[in-house]
């Protein structure tokens, strides 16, 4: 069976409809590559890759795909609710099939390596391909954003893992590393107070003595008028959906909020999905085996 590796890039573009089918593009039409899923969104100004293929097409879709990123985004002009400090802000590999980890590692370095080289961009490498333990939490290294990426740069401790020691004038620095399956998910509630949003965020997520694995911040949805906590969980199997969903409406009852909602950015494993369907449905011994598309692709 052939080596498949999952990327998820994530441009700072959630608006522009035109530049996003530019950057789409090489997804669509590399030899080896499929495009499973892309979602803009306009509030977030950022738009969500998800693709899988031979790792080796995989890297020519990502690459090409930057550089129409890096032409047609400029930071200095973009404003967002989700917290970025490149035009292409990070490039995840997850291993799937025939393909380790540490191919994972060595696939994101080299795409990292060949990112900066091309483009003359700094390029940070976090999670598995990380260099220092202070570079494995992407909230540590994108911390400041654009526009403290400069100040921080001249800081010894993040001098970047490739490129320029400078950020790029207009497309910042790029993240890439290697991680397991992340699911971004996100709860919307009945609110227009984003302080509500924060100090729910600050109650779950694992930084501040939340739940383990657990990334979380507030995020003001002003197309909607509400709020919204916004989530990645990067061990769904340790921690799950549900508890997730269920301490944030514990958390929402304290400030008389509502959950009006939940989403999903990009695609999520079904076991995660199952294992939610099965606390709520209050199903006994019940099994990924039961489920009738699984058993048909076996």
């Amino acid at each position: 069976m052939a080596a498949l590796v999952e990327c998820v890039p994530n441009f700072s573009e959630g608006r522009n409809t035109s530049i996003i089918q530019q950057i789409l593009t090489p997804f669509f039409t590399t030899p080896g590559v499929k495009l499973l899923d892309y979602k803009p969104d306009q509030d977030h100004n950022r738009t969500v890759v998800t693709i899988m293929g031979e790792p080796g097409s995989v890297k020519r879709a990502v690459i090409e795909a930057a550089g129409t990123a890096i032409q047609h985004i400029d930071l200095k002009n973009h404003r967002g609710a989700h917290p970025r400090m490149g035009a292409v802000d990070v490039v995840p590999f997850i291993p799937l099939q025939d393909y380790s980890m540490a191919e994972a590692v060595e696939l994101a370095r080299d795409t990292a390596r060949t990112l900066a080289q091309q483009y003359d961009l700094p390029v940070f490498l976090y999670e598995k391909a990380a260099t220092a333990a202070s570079r494995e939490n992407l909230a540590n290294i994108r911390k400041g954003e654009f526009e403290g990426l400069a100040e921080k740069m001249l800081q010894p401790e993040w001098k970047p893992d490739f490129g320029p020691q400078s950020p790029h004038p207009s497309a910042g620095a790029s993240v890439v590393g290697a991680r397991m399956p992340l699911i971004a998910f996100n709860i919307n509630l009945n609110t227009k107070q984003l302080e509500i949003a924060n100090q729910i965020a600050r109650s779950i997520r694992h930084s501040s003595g939340g739940l383990r694995y657990c990334k979380a911040m507030g995020v003001e949805l002003k197309q909607r008028g509400i709020v919204q906590v916004s989530i990645n969980m990067t061990d769904y199997t340790r921690t799950s959906l549900y508890r997730v969903f269920e301490m944030v409406k514990f958390e929402a009852r304290r400030y008389g909020v509502e959950i009006v909602g939940s989403e999903i950015i990009g695609l999520t494993p079904m076991e995660a999905l199952i294992d939610a369907a099965a606390y709520y449905l209050r199903i006994e011994d019940f099994s990924l085996n039961q489920v009738i598309e699984k058993r048909m692709l076996e």
